[in-house]
């Protein structure tokens, strides 16, 4: 008996410590921790200027910056995500903004901007460059945008707002921790004490996702409240101006004049006598011819007074690859990135306009390289202001929008220019290595509805070829020769064929061998440019151009003056 005694204190002894280590381990399991996470990491700030960004409820990768008591976003920030109109210079060390009458510029690292070149103080550095990026304070930004912010230390953040709604709220009814993440081991945020009023993001069945300070996490149910749902107070200190605009009470009938020498102009009068509904001509008369904004210009006054008294606005054409010895990317670029340039460019333009009497500008630039596409969109901006100071209509050709060419704008096209114009052919084009046809109706199609995505249908025009391709293929080599629609029809015509309708392109097509070249014909004529424009009819656009003056047959314009009066 004696001996059984300690064998039984052991066994007790065993399954006490066993119960106490089971115990213990259920408390550690089901027990708060009170580990603190790293909120510079939470935040992903890694020195002293750096401040997290919260806009809404997201923490964005992106950071602002605290230097001098001012806080800056980068341009890359401001265009995501405020503002896209900002406009950095980086050769003339400028930043600009502008607005429908008025260009804000200042000097990069200065404190004063000037509103058509009056000169104002802002009592702080407006931008400035840290680590090669540029940076503009926030209280700038906000002089042209709406939104709101509110700052807080330790780590610095900001809590950003452009828009404004309604937005739930919950009481802390007992002091408490925001977590990581739902769960009792989760690291804690940050403490929050009873009465405090919590935005409530998401509410699971046990944890419920909250903010306070520009601090997402996870709060338990149970120390909250009931959700009430509350209307945000909207920030207004910013109106957006209105862009005025010049729309014509009619359709848009416009075409191109190709004039290549002074003495073309001469030409007009023969050039229309042919044409009915007309009111629109654009001729060809300024391009680019150096890297510094100066143009040929073969502009005439005999031609604009002509014009007028046959009832036809004169739109001028500016382009950028009609003069000889212009590197169409490279040059443009140089002219369009600098400011001084796209100045020089500008007032040469409008004191054109005003010496011939011109109605309007026609902006034809192509071949842009994507990194020209924001300074081309300034251009626009600026050269808007002066259109619109000066009464003239400012349009902008435009490639139909497949492939990469959202770096043209459209969308700030269709706000700040009267008129966007869809160059509706080169589906197929010389030098593309494929016959195929100039503007088949689903291309013509797909570019208006792409282009209505981002402009308005009663500023687009929409441009049709009066020109047809001659295709030949030889040996591997795909060529093609551009021709009027009486030249394609005597090309067949001397050659025996006869086009018949396709219904897949809507164009009559012919094709046919001949010493072991393969000819291919997509026709431009009455039936296929019928079909365009009904297509057209029903998105109910501006209006309709075409490429160019002198290739259609007389009775096309019967066809467009059919379309004209729908």
């Amino acid at each position: 008996m004696k001996k059984v005694i300690p064998v039984f204190v052991a066994i007790v002894l065993i399954f006490t410590i066993i119960a106490i280590s089971l115990g213990m381990k259920l408390v550690e399991k089901y027990s708060y921790s009170k580990e603190r996470a790293d909120l510079d990491e939470y935040f992903k700030v890694s020195n002293g200027i750096e401040t997290a960004i919260v806009l809404q409820d997201e923490i964005l990768e992106d950071k602002a910056l605290f230097v001098d008591g001012i806080y800056y976003f980068s341009i890359n920030t401001v265009h995501s995500y405020f503002n896209t109109r900002f406009y950095e210079d980086s050769r003339e060390e400028l930043l600009l903004y502008t607005t429908p009458d008025s260009i804000y510029r200042t000097n990069i690292g200065s404190t004063e901007f000037a509103q058509n070149g009056e000169a104002q103080d802002a009592g702080y550095m407006i931008s400035r460059y840290e680590n090669g990026s540029l940076y503009i304070a926030a209280e700038y930004v906000k002089k042209f945008t709406n939104f709101s912010y509110e700052v807080f230390t330790e780590p610095r953040r900001m809590q950003v707002y452009t828009q404004w709604g309604e937005q739930n709220l919950a009481e802390v009814t007992k002091d408490t921790q925001i977590r990581y993440q739902g769960g009792v081991k989760s690291e804690i945020l940050t403490d929050v004490e009873q009465g405090r009023q919590l935005i409530v993001l998401e509410e699971m069945d046990t944890w419920t996702k909250v903010k306070t300070d520009g601090i997402i996490g996870y709060v338990e149910n149970k120390r909250l409240g009931s959700v009430r749902t509350e209307t945000m107070e909207a920030v207004t200190d910013y109106e957006e101006p209105v862009y005025t605009n010049i729309t014509k009470d009619y359709k848009i009938n416009m075409v191109w004049h190709q004039v290549m020498t002074q003495t073309a102009n001469a030409t007009l009068t023969d050039a229309v006598a042919g044409t009915h509904g007309l009111n629109t001509i654009s001729p060809t008369w300024f391009s680019l011819n150096d890297n510094q904004g100066n143009f040929t210009n073969i502009s005439s006054v005999d031609y604009v007074a002509q014009a007028h008294q046959l009832g036809l606005e004169v739109w001028g054409v500016i382009d950028n690859f009609n003069a000889e010895g212009f590197q169409t990317k490279e040059d443009t670029h140089s002219v369009l990135s600098s400011t001084s340039n796209r100045t020089h460019l500008i007032e040469g333009l409008m004191q054109a306009a005003a010496t011939c009497g011109l109605d309007g500008i026609n902006v034809d630039f192509e071949q842009l390289s994507e990194e020209t596409g924001e300074h081309f969109v300034q251009f626009i901006r600026e050269l808007s202001i002066a259109c619109r100071t000066s009464g003239l209509v400012l349009s902008v050709d435009n490639y139909v929008p497949v492939g990469n060419t959202g770096f043209y704008g459209r969308e700030e096209q269709g706000i700040v220019a009267d008129y966007v114009i869809i160059m509706g052919y080169d589906e197929h084009w010389s030098g593309g290595g494929v016959a195929g046809s100039v503007a088949s109706i689903d291309f013509v199609e797909k570019g208006i509805q792409l282009t209505l995505e981002e402009v308005p249908a009663e500023k687009v025009i929409n441009a049709v070829p009066f020109y047809t391709r001659v295709w030949k293929s030889s040996g591997g080599q795909v060529t093609s020769d551009a021709v009027g629609m009486d030249s394609a029809e005597r090309f067949l015509s001397e050659h025996g064929v006869t086009a018949s309708w396709d219904e897949t392109t809507c164009q009559n097509y012919a094709e046919f061998e001949e010493d072991n070249v393969l000819y291919q014909v997509w026709l431009e004529d009455e039936q296929s440019i019928e079909v365009k424009l009904n297509v057209m009819a029903n998105y109910n656009l501006a209006g309709v151009g075409a490429w160019k003056l002198g290739f259609e047959r007389p009775s096309i314009w019967n066809v467009i003056d059919a379309y004209l009066q729908k």
